[in-house]
């Protein structure tokens, strides 16, 4: 699953990436990330098992980015990506897999796609505004402070929905799926983390509101989409608060709340035809049925507590009955972290714990032989997943940057009969200025 988000890479881009107002933009990025571990135990190995030998993979991630002014406060936005390589165990056998870099569907090979492509008009709401500096996202020299933007197009839901600053950009910050993103967030993608649909966001000075309806994959974690919007599509809602609960520190609260409606299949549904004897091979995907509804929540948090250093925490439930379907095999979730930057922004550095679950339908299913589009590693002796991620990130020169980063990952693929793992990985990462 490649996520890159769009937002999160603005507000990480710095002012290497501000320019005089224009009505064009043009930039670049190139994310490479070398991961390996050393062996470890397993009483067994499943198909989408963590593999427990020695292994090393490579990922590499282009985009170009680009953007048209078309007038005084719309947009065009038009970004091309190319992913290639691998990520360790071609990406199975982790709930909270350690490189968010990676499409899972490695037959797709490093060609060059449209990642997004979207249409945004942005309406005045007040006479007040507040300045802007053309980047990424937005070419907008200025916004007004009361405003509704209303965008339709090629995005991900994550360029816009659950962002944290501490702790969501894998070009600069954390890299496993889990702590970039709330694992229960099963949010509409394809395989490469993007979706189709439009999106409004209502900002009044200090709060959102922010509203998605987009496609979902039309199979499990799949590359195409469900044009049946009738019985396909998600629905997404966040309630942004941008205030702190320190005094006179910068902070937000954001609440999310998604219904996922596809075809997807039930574990009970399908645990039950297994027992019955009425199917040979224990698959949910067998049990799929049009129209079924996936629902979930999540609660986001970040604050600043000064010199550079910002606290975060996410937790995030969904209905665990209902196959997981988009984003990875998580029911239950809750990660807490910090990460600090310098003064210069040469250096920066985090720290996070996840822990992972999913739920008692979930775990049966698992445990007797079946298998996600994840996980399976032929049985199960049931353990949350348990995640601690660290890293740092050193500035070599203006928009080039290294990172060292180590994962320890106890109970791997919520198994107590295999791990724990630990994974390490460097990090090359290559800012075009936009121009």
């Amino acid at each position: 699953m490649l996520l890159v988000p769009f937002a999160r890479l603005a507000s990480q881009a710095g002012p290497d990436h501000s320019v005089t107002p224009k009505n064009w933009w043009l930039s670049g990025q190139l994310n490479v990330i070398y991961q390996w571990h050393r062996s470890f135990d397993a009483v067994y190995t499943g198909p989408h098992s963590l593999r427990p030998v020695r292994e090393s993979a490579t990922s590499t991630v282009a985009t170009v980015y680009s953007g048209l002014r078309l007038g005084r406060r719309v947009e065009l936005l038009f970004d091309l990506e190319s992913a290639g390589g691998h990520g360790i165990s071609e990406a199975f056998g982790l709930a909270g897999f350690s490189n968010l870099d990676v499409v899972r569907n490695p037959t797709l090979g490093a060609g060059p796609y449209v990642a997004r492509a979207l249409i945004r008009s942005t309406f005045a709401l007040s006479r007040d505004t507040e300045p802007h500096a053309a980047e990424l996202h937005s070419l907008l020299p200025s916004l007004p402070v009361r405003r509704l933007s209303i965008a339709f197009g090629k995005f991900g839901i994550v360029d816009f929905f659950d962002l944290n600053g501490p702790g969501s950009d894998s070009h600069l910050q954390f890299l496993n799926w889990t702590i970039d993103n709330s694992g229960a967030y099963d949010y509409a993608a394809d395989t490469r983390g993007y979706t189709i649909g439009g999106l409004a966001e209502l900002r009044d000075g200090r709060w959102a509101l922010r509203w998605a309806e987009t496609l979902m994959p039309a199979v499990a974690n799949g590359i195409k989409y469900d044009w049946h919007v009738d019985h396909a599509h998600a629905d997404n809602v966040e309630v942004e608060l941008d205030r702190g609960i320190i005094p006179h520190r910068d902070g937000a609260i954001r609440l999310l709340g998604f219904l996922n409606h596809a075809t997807m299949g039930s574990y009970q549904e399908a645990l039950d035809a297994f027992a019955a004897g009425r199917d040979s091979v224990l698959d949910v995907a067998a049990h799929r049925r049009v129209g079924r509804i996936k629902r979930g929540v999540s609660v986001n948090l970040e604050q600043s507590i000064g010199r550079g250093i910002n606290l975060f925490a996410r937790a995030a439930r969904n209905d665990g009955g209902v196959e997981s379907f988009a984003y990875t095999e998580v029911d239950h979730s809750a990660e807490l972290g910090a990460a600090w930057v310098a003064r210069s922004q040469r250096n920066r550095g985090g720290l996070a714990l996840a822990r992972n679950g999913i739920g008692m339908q979930h775990r049966l299913y698992l445990a007797r032989g079946g298998l996600g589009f994840l996980l399976g590693d032929g049985a199960l002796n049931y353990g949350a997943e348990q995640i601690v991620e660290g890293y740092f990130t050193r500035m070599v020169i203006a928009g080039f940057s290294l990172a060292a980063d180590v994962q320890h990952i106890v109970h791997p693929g919520y198994n107590r009969d295999r791990g724990p793992v630990t994974i390490f990985a460097i990090r090359a990462h290559l800012d075009v200025p936009g121009k």
